[in-house]
Parts: structure tokens; sequence; C-alpha cells
């Protein structure tokens, strides 16, 4: 499955963008890691790798402003520090 179809399957997860096949690689981890639930994070991380996705992350949390929820940005950094030191 590429990252075009996985987001495709998920509607839900982009609703704010006419067309979820164009998105970039960091707007479709964003919008998983906000939105999604388990079974998405988990497939996300199966199509891109637990180190590319935190890197991802870790780049778009070095930004001045992001769109992470608290809560969930708190949870994905203790997260990433576990699993993809």
């Amino acid at each position: 499955m590429t990252l075009n179809v996985f987001i495709r399957k998920r509607p839900y997860l982009v609703w704010y963008g006419a067309e979820p096949e164009g998105l970039s690689e960091k707007a479709i981890v964003e919008a998983v890691l906000n939105y999604g639930d388990f079974d998405d994070v988990r497939k996300l991380l199966a199509l891109l790798g637990t180190k590319k996705v935190a890197a991802i992350f870790r780049s778009q949390m070095k930004k001045k402003r992001t769109n992470y929820e608290p809560k969930i940005a708190n949870y994905f950094n203790l997260y990433f520090k576990k699993y993809a030191a």
C-alpha cells in the first residue's frame, strides 16, 4: 500500500483538503498523529517506518508554531524518544 492509498482510505483524517492524494508526507504524518486512532498510527509507522515518522514529527516540533495538540505532542515526544532513539 502506498501513502496515497493509505490517506485516500481515511478521508476523516483530512476533511479540510479537497485532494488528499496531493498531500505531502509531512501533512499526512501530522493528520494521522493528531486525528488518527491507534490502527491508523500503526499502519502509518509500518508504511513509512518509525524513524522516518519520528524525524518528520521532530522537524515539525522545532518550528515556533505547530498544529499538534499539546497532549498529542507530549505523547509522541515520549513515544519516539523510546522507540526511535
